[in-house]
């Protein structure tokens, strides 16, 4: 079933950091490591799988660097999840019980659907922690 790792979390960082650029500009893999606090090295194998998966768009030279493919709105955590996950949702019921089979069905599907939200909710949570930020003095 379903475990969240750090290349999950790493990548939601980044693609939070690439959303945050004007259209049409890039950012290199170091200004996006830096942006995010993630390390370099792990980031750059992150960033090949979701360009690989045309979340991403990478531009090679010396202005070079990547973007989004699409809009936030238009990637949710699911996505990433299963784009980096390799077990992610996965059948974990191993036995041949129909009662134990629906059962670890339903709580997937369950997972699934929580999952499923766009990544442009960020933004949401942008406001809440700039609304926390005012009132602690």
């Amino acid at each position: 079933m379903i475990g969240i790792s750090t290349k999950t979390i790493y990548a939601v960082a980044a693609l939070y950091e690439l959303d945050s650029i004007p259209k049409g500009e890039v950012l290199k893999i170091k200004e996006i490591a830096s942006r995010a606090s993630v390390p370099q090295n792990f980031l750059e194998q992150i960033l090949l799988e979701l360009r690989k998966k045309n979340v991403l768009i990478s531009i090679k030279g010396a202005r070079g660097g990547y973007k989004l493919a699409k809009d936030l709105k238009d990637i949710t955590l699911k996505d990433i999840v299963m784009i980096l996950e390799t077990d992610a949702l996965s059948d974990v019921c191993r036995t041949n019980n129909p009662v134990l089979k629906l059962f670890w069905e339903d709580i997937r599907e369950g997972v699934a659907n929580v999952f499923d939200i766009p990544l442009s909710e960020l933004k949401n949570y942008q406001q809440k922690a700039d609304h926390t930020l005012n009132y602690s003095i």
